[in-house]
């Protein structure tokens, strides 16, 4: 199966490293971007091909578009005419609706649209995607075995994207964010830098796996934790004072809002 990775940025060139990894043979792997230096840097590292967009698609069975949205409909008008009848196409670019797509391709074009995320690097991203119109059952598998290569998929209306985008999608970031703050509280209260994380993301590391593993609603779980009069409940009663909750909400709302926002609007 040849695949055709239209994108060599962070998330085209972690599906190439993770395909090499998986056995994928690297001559059935071909390489484009719009900077042609970052293509050839990549498909040099992992062994691949690289080629311009056009001739990637001529004969690839698998298309993963892997550009920034407001690169799409340039790049989708260099490929309308070599793409096989027969091909797959998978976008990951945020915004981009299947409609959108196959309005753009040949009629009939099976297209699959996929949100991943950036823990992909380490074969531990969440990715949700969501068929086309044209989309058979043997082309969803085929995408879904695809991503499956970097981490966990599901499969949901393509109305509950921008929500995906504003949870998974965007998710990391805000893990990152509250990981940076713990650490600088850490270094705060006088423990080495490297002491403190150490502490924080091993801490992090044990929930998440408690959540997976246990089973148990994160209430529960936080429940038995906080002893009552202890120091967890004084951590989480400043952490109410200061509308921590209400603060989370309201910027998952804004990513996905800004999510829906990113989609092209049409003419």
């Amino acid at each position: 199966m040849t695949i055709a990775l239209l994108g060599a940025g962070v998330m085209g060139g972690t599906l190439a490293a993770a395909l090499v990894r998986s056995g994928h043979d690297p001559d059935q792997l071909v390489l484009s971007d719009r900077v042609v230096e970052r293509a050839e840097k990549v498909a040099t590292e992992r062994g691949t091909r690289y080629a311009e967009p056009a001739e990637a698609v001529a004969g690839a069975d698998v298309v993963v578009l892997a550009v920034k949205p407001q690169d799409m409909e340039a790049l989708v008008g260099q490929i309308r005419d070599h793409v096989r009848p027969e091909a797959l196409v998978i976008s990951i670019a945020a915004g981009i609706s299947t409609g959108f797509l196959e309005r753009r391709l040949p009629e009939g074009t099976s297209v699959v649209r996929v949100m991943p995320n950036t823990p992909a690097l380490v074969d531990q991203g969440m990715s949700a995607m969501s068929p086309g119109r044209h989309c058979t059952d043997e082309h969803l598998a085929r995408a879904r075995a695809l991503m499956e290569h970097v981490g966990r998929v599901i499969v949901l209306d393509e109305q509950h994207q921008d929500a995906v985008t504003a949870i998974s999608g965007s998710g990391p970031s805000y893990i990152f964010y509250v990981v940076e703050a713990m650490i600088e509280a850490g270094v705060l209260l006088g423990l080495p830098r490297d002491t403190a994380t150490e502490l924080v993301v091993q801490t992090l590391y044990g929930a998440a796996t408690m959540i997976r593993e246990t089973g148990e609603h994160p209430t529960v779980l936080r429940e038995q934790v906080s002893s009552p009069g202890g120091t967890s409940v004084a951590a989480l009663r400043a952490l109410e004072d200061h509308k921590v909750r209400a603060a989370f909400l309201t910027a998952m709302e804004a990513a996905a809002n800004r999510s829906a926002e990113l989609s092209p609007r049409e003419e």
